[in-house]
């Protein structure tokens, strides 16, 4: 029973690789419950992350974490750390191994390009920056250097899919228009079918990215770092207020006198706070602007490549509808000289029983004379 109930206990561990700001990563073991706690997300939002279940590609701001589930790619960012589900597949670790490089590499505006040793794991013989050669400068926050490696990834799964599928598709389609066979028409049948698949998932994500974009409030949500420092400001600004409240024991134990503040000091000291507290609403406005506008810009860069994918899977499928036109073209040819010699056959036999017909009228006759 001891046994069972440690079993019992036991089932809700996972394996996570943590990557903190600095860039060290550890794999440590985390229940469902304390990632709960840990990163202030509600059930539903950790079942997104859940491997045994497939879910299309989602990005949430939440108020301590972002949840990011993107093809293979599904991790919890805050602001001081990345938590991402343990697994061999080659672009996880690819992901880490990239944004560990990101966050330990220094320069403002640097191209990012990697050595063959950090991006062995590959497939399909594409990386990160040979698809896109973007730059990651530094002045972005934590989160917004992991979403973008998140987005990177998932485009590069998406975009070298593409291609695949368009390696094979031409010349497949090309040899279907010359022979016309029951298994060429199969493996494009099965090709239609890998197509369709491939272009809703591209789909959601474009589509999730464009919905990020047309709301502030999301992208707003989505600035972790900005949250954090106001929950430590006026956390610290709460503690020496009432530092001060403790040690200055007048203003606590005897009312103030009107000779020791004068109405026009109290008027005074109320209006400087009054455009104290406007200015930091003004600077806080503006910096929300500011963070919007750094992550509106990342995400319409993304938003441009996905889109590129989506137009090739939207080609290869016009091409795809231009090819079974052109077959049912042909089609429609055999057809027609089908049923020209079955027209053809049905006169000549026709003809042929009419004369029989008359034949047979006029042998009596010429037995009789």
């Amino acid at each position: 029973m001891d046994v069972l109930g440690l079993k019992k206990r036991g089932q809700g561990l996972r394996s996570w690789i943590r990557v903190d700001a600095s860039g060290n990563s550890q794999v440590i073991e985390v229940d469902k419950f304390t990632m709960m706690r840990r990163c202030d997300l509600p059930a539903r939002d950790l079942r997104l992350l859940d491997p045994l279940f497939v879910y299309p590609s989602t990005i949430l701001g939440r108020e301590k974490a972002i949840v990011i589930n993107l093809e293979q790619i599904r991790c919890i960012i805050t602001a001081d750390e990345v938590l991402l589900l343990n697994s061999l597949d080659s672009y996880v670790l690819q992901y880490v191994v990239e944004l560990q490089r990101r966050l330990t590499t220094s320069g403002v505006g640097e191209v990012w390009q990697s050595d063959a040793a950090d991006l062995s794991l590959r497939r399909g013989g594409r990386s990160f920056d040979n698809v896109f050669g973007s730059t990651s400068p530094d002045y972005l926050p934590f989160e917004f250097r992991a979403l973008e490696v998140a987005l990177e990834a998932a485009c590069t799964f998406l975009d070298s899919q593409a291609a695949e599928l368009e390696i094979e598709a031409y010349p497949l389609l090309d040899e279907l228009t010359s022979k016309i066979s029951t298994l060429n028409l199969e493996r494009v049948r099965r090709l239609k079918s890998r197509l369709v698949a491939l272009t809703r998932r591209v789909q959601k994500v474009r589509d999730e990215i464009e919905q990020l974009m047309d709301d502030d409030g999301d992208m707003a949500e989505m600035y972790l770092t900005e949250k954090k420092k106001r929950m430590e400001t006026s956390f610290y600004g709460d503690q020496s207020v009432m530092g001060y409240r403790s040690t200055d024991g007048a203003s606590i134990s005897a009312p103030v006198s009107p000779v020791s503040s004068p109405p026009e000091a109290r008027k005074l000291e109320k209006s400087l706070s009054i455009a104290r507290s406007r200015y930091e609403s003004m600077r806080s406005s503006e910096s929300v602007t500011e963070s919007i506008e750094e992550l509106e810009m990342l995400l319409e860069a993304y938003f441009v490549v996905i889109d590129s994918t989506l137009n090739k899977l939207t080609s290869l499928k016009e091409y795809i509808d231009d090819t079974e036109d052109f077959i049912n073209i042909q089609l429609d040819n055999v057809r027609n000289q089908l049923i020209q010699f079955e027209l053809l056959l049905t006169t000549a036999t026709f003809v042929v029983a009419i004369f029989g017909v008359v034949a047979g009228i006029f042998d009596p006759v010429a037995i009789k004379k």
